[in-house]
């Protein structure tokens, strides 16, 4: 059976020097390796390919047989890593918390910790009779939700 550990220091070789992070790594018990990489700018297929020949480069298939699949996060996933919180700053992401609240806003800060949502709420101003669209931050710790993802939007 191939390790994930194995394939984890084979992709870092590959990922030192490139402005590539690794998203995730799976090995499945039937050996159907999965590796996930992400770019600020989006993943070209030209670098899928040749990550994907560098591990093969790497592992002996005469020694053990496997799947290989290598591509980007997907946009429209939800975020597994830090740095995909980093690389959406300023762009407008759905989160759902575990209590089951789903709220759009733009991401305005990010830290290891917690991240900060820009969201607009109806706020109901003394003397208006209707209430006002206002921009409120909202703080979210990672423990506290279930997904954030980047929304993609046609408008």
């Amino acid at each position: 059976m191939v390790e994930k550990k194995t394939v984890c220091q084979i992709v870092e070789e590959w990922l030192k020097e490139k402005d590539y992070f690794l998203v995730e790594i799976a090995v499945s018990s039937d050996d159907k390796i999965v590796v996930e990489i992400d770019h600020a700018e989006g993943v070209w297929i030209e670098d899928c390919v040749e990550l994907s020949r560098y591990i093969e480069s790497k592992l002996n298939r005469e020694e053990e047989d496997y799947e290989l699949e290598v591509g980007s996060a997907g946009i429209g996933q939800p975020f597994k890593v830090l740095q995909q919180y980093y690389n959406h700053i300023g762009k407008e992401v759905e989160i759902l918390t575990r209590d089951g609240r789903k709220l759009n806003g733009v991401l305005k800060n990010a830290d290891e910790e917690k991240f900060v949502v820009t969201i607009l709420k109806k706020v109901k101003i003394a003397g208006d009779k209707r209430p006002k669209l206002q921009e409120e931050d909202e703080t979210f710790v990672y423990a506290d939700i279930k997904y954030t993802k980047y929304l993609i939007s046609f408008k």
